[in-house]
């Protein structure tokens, strides 16, 4: 890995000013507050919480989910496991199919090594070729360890996952008949309920997940076989799955940061009031006429879930940010009230998507006290950027 450039590492202890733009920041305030909110949560409705890593791709703030009471990290990637483990992260669950034999032959190995060190893997599958895939690589690799597989369901995603049932059971009944698999559960994870904006069309969605999630779990069941979790969640739909009684493991990931897209949502009561908690710091690079321009273009942000939100100015001064290509923005006055921002003036952008945001970044800069008066306590590193197989 790459070290960080010397100008990253020298603004720890400074004023947020010094921060060079344009830069991933983390709310540590903010962020340690809704770490508490997600554990209270998770203690109230007696569930355990496994957050998908995917978010912040960081063995560093893994660790530290799990001091607060997280069993462990969720990640889609081989790749991303592996740099979790290398960090320290004993407990890891892949929510993903897993197919290339070299890709399995590192599953296997990465099995066999957590095992060695009192810890477990787990991966889903939506195949009896997975399956078999999968147990063949342990045999050749890890021939004396085992892992844990997940039955992944199709609950509304519209992904991967068989229907729920029968299909299910026989996968369920294909994992048990292999000594080197050990069949662990339910996958049920129902991404696109997460962003529907109304509460009520979230509800429904949910209901329909947890009725499928609970058809199979009895199902197989009844077949004779132990269904010790069901597992699946995120942050939009969370409260649902934990008050369901068939949900035992929330993967809600995004709460931790909380992006401009799940600001739209309509919240739950229930749902803890999570806060932003992940910028991105830019600076006025120009101002002409009607706009100014700033030095975070799509390089520096993700822009499939909407672009980024300028953040901390009231309604009446509000800018908008428009897009100024890979390494520009483009700002213009939205407030009744606004101007536009001087050249040299600090901003800060609500990413409209989190995870692929700091997918984009080497470093996570985590001020303390506030973003405009704050001092830099750490650089955290985002260990699986890039970490795409």
């Amino acid at each position: 890995m790459k070290p960080l450039p010397e100008y990253v590492q020298a603004c720890v202890g400074q004023r947020t000013s010094a921060i060079d733009t344009p830069a991933l920041v983390v709310d540590l305030d903010a962020m340690e507050r809704n770490i508490a909110r997600m554990a209270e949560f998770a203690r109230k409705h007696q569930v355990l919480w496994r957050p998908h890593a995917k978010l912040h791709k960081s063995a560093e703030i893994a660790l530290m989910l799990q001091r607060a009471g997280a069993v462990g990290a969720c990640v889609q990637k081989t790749a991303e496991a592996e740099a979790l483990a290398a960090g320290g992260v004993r407990d890891i669950t892949i929510t993903n199919q897993v197919i290339a034999h070299p890709k399995l032959l590192r599953v296997a190995r990465l099995a066999a090594a957590l095992q060695a060190q009192g810890g477990r893997l787990a991966l889903a599958v939506d195949s009896a070729e997975g399956i078999q895939r999968l147990a063949e690589a342990m045999v050749q690799a890890a021939p004396q360890a085992r892992i844990d597989v997940l039955v992944e369901i199709d609950v509304g995603q519209g992904r991967c996952g068989v229907p729920p049932g029968e299909a299910a059971l026989a996968l369920a009944q294909a994992v048990a008949r292999l000594t080197q698999l050990r069949f662990a559960g339910l996958h049920a994870y129902h991404g696109r309920a997460q962003h529907l904006r109304s509460a009520a069309e979230r509800r429904e969605a949910i209901a329909g997940a947890v009725q499928a999630a609970r058809h199979t779990r009895d199902l197989i069941a009844a077949a004779g076989l132990s269904v010790p979790l069901v597992t699946g969640s995120g942050t939009g739909t969370l409260v649902h799955e934990a008050a369901s009684g068939v949900y035992g493991e929330l993967q809600a990931g995004s709460f931790l940061f909380m992006d401009a897209d799940y600001a739209q949502n309509e919240r739950e009561p229930a749902q803890p009031a999570f806060e932003h908690a992940l910028y991105v710091k830019t600076q006025v690079l120009s101002a002409q006429g009607d706009r100014a321009v700033c030095d975070a273009g799509h390089k520096s942000h993700a822009i499939d879930s909407g672009l980024p939100r300028v953040a901390l100015l009231p309604p009446e001064r509000a800018l908008r940010y428009a897009n100024g290509g890979d390494e520009h923005g483009i700002l213009t006055a939205q407030g009744a009230q606004a101007r536009l921002p001087a050249i040299g003036r600090m901003l800060w952008l609500i990413p409209g998507h989190c995870d692929p945001t700091v997918n984009l970044h080497d470093a996570l800069i985590g001020v303390r006290g506030g973003l405009e008066t704050g001092v830099v306590e750490r650089v955290i590193r985002v260990d699986a950027r890039g970490a795409l197989s």
